[in-house]
């Protein structure tokens, strides 16, 4: 009788298969090698990308997931291969990205014996992950990864890491995959209360300047039509965090800009004059509130989230709204009047006047001799789709391209925001590039953080995902150079960089490249940039000490925001 048992690898490939995982980046080794044998037979069912190292992969597939809205796949060996998940597995848990990590680890009677690249990497990413596990049969590899699909995606999502030794990837089993859909004492989806729903309908209602912060949880909820019915109804001004950017059109008569340490002045000014504030899918982090004892004290707050663990983990609420907000917004949108609050918004358009005059036309408009960030946000929206993706790194950079990219669809704003991970964009632009050849794909760095992980340049050129690359280089940390000019009284300690010739590495790399450093050099190539049939590699020559603002100061109330 045929024997119908296969290797644990085969069940490993046949497991992500059966999860409709289309890629794995990852990078092979030693104790995750039989699975990669595995794979050869597989690759017309799924792709694997070969990154340059494994903080590349797991960057790379956090990309993916965020803008596909799918879990993310990445693989690497031990040892040193697992170790440098961390970073990324940190990042992904902090911002509720849906990842599933599998790493290759020794035999099983090698684990505590300091064998060749041994690491208890378990232990080491358990507070980095939403679950984690080590396999060390065959038979519990595939209820392993079953299990760790759905605890990734449902509820809050985040990372998981399955770690398979050596022996299990080489025993014979049976393949019998069931996907995992309950698993006992886990309840991602709290079941509302309809009387909270009643109690924030009825505080909405009554109040005078009703205020809405959203966040990503909007994103992940798929609620982007349930906010915008929500606003459309009552009237109320409404306002993002960084990873909630997109949720909302900018287009949209209610929206009134960007929250947070550089985010817009009037959001930021006025969240203290409103009487109810209303946060949707938001987790009131320290960048957006400032100073919590001088935070928003005069109103009562409305918190829609999915995680017990947020409400009144930073702000205390009058009515906690738990639910998966796609749901909740729809049962508070039917309780609540018709309304406008036209006198309310026309105050932040004031204020929103100001900060033109002040801030934006200096930074799009420049009267400068050199180039600013800002203008060269201005014209990539010149010549983006509305659907472009817009992937940045971290730093004066990031947070420049946040404020003047115009985002119009959902699922366009691709960062890392609690983590501040430099080094992110270059690999998670190729994982949203891959998620769809078709879409523009901007990935704006700065040269601190580009070369974090410049040799992920090797698989954007294996791959030959078009993505382009637009590198502002300042030659410093300029947010750390901005904090020490501001409040160190200029003393740049180790922030100022020399660079090498970014453009020759580039084509080393088989990109098209460009060099700007006149302004009436701009814009040509920018647009040469997006009609490039192919990977793109842009640097521009900016000012070498701006600043970014406005500005809240750490430590300090949002009414304290800068503008100069």
């Amino acid at each position: 009788m045929k024997d119908s048992r296969i290797r644990g690898a085969d069940i490993v490939i046949r497991s992500l298969i059966a999860e409709n995982a289309k890629f794995i980046f990852g990078y092979p080794g030693g104790a995750i090698m039989p699975v990669y044998d595995a794979l050869y037979d597989y690759e017309e069912q799924i792709q694997h990308i070969l990154t340059r190292h494994e903080q590349g992969a797991i960057h790379a597939a956090q990309g993916y997931a965020r803008v596909s809205g799918k879990v993310g796949v990445c693989m690497a060996t031990s040892g040193p291969g697992a170790t440098n998940l961390i970073t990324g597995l940190a990042d992904a848990l902090i911002d509720s990205t849906p990842l599933v990590c599998i790493t290759g680890q020794v035999f099983a009677h090698l684990l505590g014996t300091d064998a060749f690249q041994e690491t208890d990497v378990v232990g080491m990413s358990m507070p980095g992950t939403k679950w984690n596990i080590q396999v060390q049969r065959v038979e519990d590899i595939a209820p392993a990864i079953a299990k760790g699909f759905h605890i990734a995606r449902s509820g809050r999502p985040g990372p998981v890491l399955i770690d398979i030794t050596k022996n299990a990837q080489n025993d014979l089993g049976e393949f019998n995959y069931v996907p995992c859909l309950n698993i006992r004492s886990y309840k991602p989806y709290p079941k509302v209360d309809d009387a909270q729903v009643a109690k924030a309908a009825e505080l909405i209602n009554s109040a005078k300047r009703p205020y809405v912060l959203y966040g990503q949880g909007v994103v992940i909820a798929r609620a982007e039509q349930e906010l915008k019915g929500f606003l459309d109804k009552t009237g109320i001004p409404a306002a993002c965090t960084l990873l909630g950017t997109g949720a909302l059109s900018e287009e949209h008569p209610n929206y009134v800009g960007k929250l947070g340490m550089h985010g817009n002045y009037s959001p930021n000014m006025l969240t203290n004059q409103c009487d109810v504030l209303i946060a949707v899918g938001m987790r009131f982090d320290d960048r957006v509130t400032g100073d919590l004892k001088r935070y928003a004290k005069q109103a009562k707050v409305v918190h829609l989230e999915l995680d017990p663990a947020e409400i009144d983990k930073n702000v205390k609420c009058t009515a906690p709204v738990l639910g998966n907000c796609k749901e909740t917004l729809a049962k508070l949108t039917d309780l609540v009047n018709p309304n406008s609050h036209e006198e309310w918004i026309g105050k932040f358009r004031e204020l929103e006047a100001e900060e033109k005059r002040v801030v934006i036309g200096n930074d799009l408009l420049p009267t400068k001799v050199g180039l600013t960030m800002g203008e060269v946000i201005r014209h990539i929206n010149e010549f983006k789709a509305d659907d472009a993706i817009l992937v940045t790194d971290v730093g004066q950079h990031q947070m420049v391209a946040w404020r003047y990219f115009e985002y119009k669809t959902t699922r366009t704003q691709v960062t890392s925001g609690g983590l501040g991970t430099m080094g992110f964009a270059l690999p998670a632009a190729l994982g949203a590039q891959l998620h769809d050849y078709n879409r523009q794909v901007v990935c704006v760095v700065g040269d601190g953080g580009i070369q974090m992980t410049i040799q992920e340049l090797g698989t954007i050129m294996q791959t030959k995902a078009p993505v382009k690359v637009v590198l502002l280089n300042n030659n410093f940390l300029g947010m750390v150079r901005q904090w020490q000019q501001l409040f160190f009284e200029k003393r740049y300690s180790f922030t100022e960089l020399e660079n090498p010739d970014f453009p020759k590495i580039a084509e080393a790399y088989r990109f098209k490249v460009k060099k700007v450093e006149k302004r009436e050099d701009l814009r040509n190539a920018v647009a040469e940039m997006f009609i490039h049939d192919g990977p793109y590699f842009l640097e521009v020559v900016v000012e070498k000490e701006d600043n970014v603002f406005p500005m809240i100061a750490a430590g300090s109330s949002v009414e304290e925001v800068r503008l100069s």
